[in-house]
């Protein structure tokens, strides 16, 4: 599956129970999905599908094709527009990267020699199975930075949101040229500096005050907590990995054991390819339920943090114009133009301010049903692994225990 870099893979999306199909348009008036996925050399192609009621589409069901780069695109629109200031955008989906899977398999391919068929066969089931949940998890992210924008009553409405979920040719997005790269690069760099010197300003709110101090430490202590999760899926797969050789030790053994113990062995090499199985699954899971929601409110609190700092930039503007006013009246000179940019400013910052508030309770109520959700599936999960583990290996110690009698 992994090893021709050429090939082109349909990975099955879970269409029992999609969500374009189960929730009601009564509820939302726009409900989108991602139907189906195919893998390629070096994209993935998404199949966005649409359901809606809004006059402002001309079907009310169809279905377009986009890669990430599209994705990438429509989260820029909106952080480019001026009209979204005061909302938190959703985080732009990660960049697809296979690399790592595609690169443990060429190594695999290369070791085959060195190891017993059956390992061998484990080994590449367990990387298939690994990039499949990899791929999954891509799909979930990209879909989930559509749900947000679909459900938020204000972005939904956006004329680039709209082409892209309608527009059935490929949007046709250019890469920049030396100057705008530039240009960008310029951008970002004036904007890390300015962020630097704002972060430090105090803000006139004292509720503002206290979402920057929280936002700061809690992005530190969600960055961390999704690392050291990660670090647990890790050791969890080498674990995994250890079940293989074990149970590959013992099959070997058995082969040059005496037939007394022959039987024995290879009821424990048994035993450890069904623990394996489980273990597997345990990683996936935890991988799923708690890695990727540490991940995507590490990025969705970030996305919270530049709110903060588009509101703090408005505040300085104005702070600018009121001295910038001050001096014109001691001057007596274009005292209107001050003025009118001074309220310019004015209402742009009290109109920031009103819909930041709005957003960073709403961040907050999302942020806890998101975890509280995903620690509770990932709990009831964990006991169900248990209780089948518990069950795997008490029933496994009753066979070998009657095996063992009734050799002797």
């Amino acid at each position: 599956m992994l090893g021709d870099s050429d090939a082109t893979h349909d990975i099955p999306i879970d269409k029992e129970r999609k969500r374009a199909e189960t929730v009601d348009l009564a509820e939302s008036p726009l409900i989108v999905d991602i139907s189906d996925a195919v893998s390629e050399r070096d994209k993935v192609k998404f199949t966005v599908h649409t359901r809606t009621t809004l006059p402002a589409f001309r079907k009310p069901e169809f279905s377009v094709v986009r890669e990430h780069e599209e994705f990438v695109w429509l989260h820029d629109r909106f952080l480019e527009n001026p009209d979204y200031a005061g909302y938190i955008i959703p985080p732009s989906p990660p960049f697809p990267d296979f690399e790592a899977s595609r690169r443990k398999l060429q190594q695999l391919g290369e070791s085959e020699g060195l190891m017993t068929k059956e390992e061998f066969a484990k080994f590449k089931a367990d990387l298939e199975a690994e990039y499949l949940a990899l791929f999954k998890k891509t799909v979930a992210m990209h879909e989930a930075f559509l749900i947000r924008l679909a459900t938020h009553p204000k972005l939904r409405d956006d004329m680039n949101f709209r082409v892209f979920l309608e527009y059935e040719q490929e949007i046709g997005i250019r890469g920049k040229n030396k100057r705008e790269m530039f240009d960008s690069i310029k951008k970002a760099v004036f904007k890390q500096a300015d962020d630097v010197l704002l972060s430090g300003q105090k803000d006139v709110d004292e509720y503002f005050e206290q979402q920057k101090s929280f936002l700061n430490e809690y992005h530190t202590h969600v960055k961390e907590a999704a690392k050291k999760s990660d670090t647990v899926v890790e050791k969890h797969k080498e674990v995994i990995t250890d079940h293989v050789k074990m149970s590959s030790f013992m099959s070997q053994l058995a082969a040059a054991e005496q037939p007394a113990l022959t039987k024995f062995l290879e009821d424990c090499s048994e035993i450890l390819e069904k623990s394996r199985k489980t273990e597997f699954k345990k990683s996936a899971d935890h991988d799923l339920k708690l890695t990727d929601t540490l991940l995507y409110y590490q990025r969705e609190t970030q996305a919270a943090k530049d709110l903060c700092l588009r509101r703090a930039r408005c505040l300085h503007d104005f702070e600018e114009a009121t001295k910038n006013l001050e001096k014109a009246k001691m001057k007596n000179k274009d005292v209107h133009a001050a003025e009118t940019h001074r309220e310019e400013c004015q209402k742009r910052f009290e109109s920031i301010t009103e819909l930041a508030r709005s957003e960073l309770k709403d961040y907050r109520q999302r942020r806890v049903i998101a975890f509280r959700k995903g620690l509770v599936e990932l709990a009831e999960l964990e006991l169900k692994h248990a209780k089948n583990h518990f069950q795997l290996l008490q029933t496994s110690l009753e066979a070998l225990r009657s095996g063992r009698n009734g050799t002797a």
